[in-house]
């Protein structure tokens, strides 16, 4: 019988840079499909970029595409791309001329903006016919040996050290106003093979961890690598991992 691989580190003591180095990566099938649907292809305008995951996807369908995110960490983590011009901004003010943009995405973002401000913004910056995207993935599931304890430390144990919006990125934001002519989206996944490493390195990004820590809930994590890694076996391999892809699709 094969011995526990139960972590021997503290695993959720990632570090400033697990952001960047742990988040799934978008499909290329979303930028594909979102291009797809508006009236030119001249200009896609990123709200809430982040280290710009969607944006550089973007890239390979418009002419140009703009990055807007208020955080200078995240943009210092950018890759540079000439059809990009990453500008620091918040949601609520776009540096983006009037009538311009045909596409206009929020990836994972769209809970902390000021929506009616957005969405004014929206309405200025978009051209007649243009596409609002508001994409978000749901809480990932892992294969049945795993996924029934992920399932109860995500919902039982971290959940109720989660910032309320959390719930609207949960739901797909299917409870949040959009005021659109809305469009049906076809579903589409994130899929990962990731090892243990890849994986609790992931959870370490999360703002609940970060809460239940500084609550000084830290056994909860460290009970839960234990327990993920004697079920995970060698902590080298590779499991498959998936989130649902979410998304509030408008035309203006």
């Amino acid at each position: 019988m094969p011995t526990s691989t139960a972590p021997a580190r503290n695993w959720f003591d990632q570090g400033g840079a697990a952001y960047a180095r742990f988040r799934p990566e978008y499909p290329p099938q979303l930028a594909a499909f979102l291009a797809s649907q508006v009236p030119d292809r001249r200009l896609a305008v990123d709200v809430g970029c982040g280290n710009g995951q969607l944006t550089g996807l973007l890239a390979q369908h418009f002419a140009q595409v703009v990055g807007i995110d208020p955080s200078a960490d995240q943009l210092a983590n950018v890759a540079p791309d000439e059809r990009i011009a990453y500008r620091r901004a918040p949601a609520e003010q776009i540096p983006v001329a009037d009538a311009g943009a045909s596409l206009i995405t929020a990836a994972q973002a769209a809970h902390w903006f000021d929506l009616p401000a957005f969405y004014r913004e929206v309405r200025r910056i978009g051209s007649p016919g243009a596409i609002l995207a508001l994409v978000s993935y749901g809480v990932l599931t892992l294969d049945s040996a795993l996924d029934a304890r992920f399932q109860a430390f995500y919902r039982d144990q971290i959940g109720p050290y989660w910032p309320p919006q959390r719930q609207l990125v949960d739901s797909g934001y299917a409870t949040i106003d959009f005021p659109f002519d809305e469009l049906a989206a076809p579903a589409m996944q994130i899929r990962c093979a990731w090892s243990l490493p890849q994986f609790l390195g992931y959870l370490a990004t999360w703002s609940a961890v970060r809460s239940a820590r500084e609550a000084g809930r830290a056994e909860l994590l460290t009970a839960f690598a234990d327990d993920i890694g004697a079920a995970w076996g060698d902590p080298r391999l590779e499991r498959l991992i998936c989130w649902p892809i979410n998304m509030r699709l408008g035309r203006l």
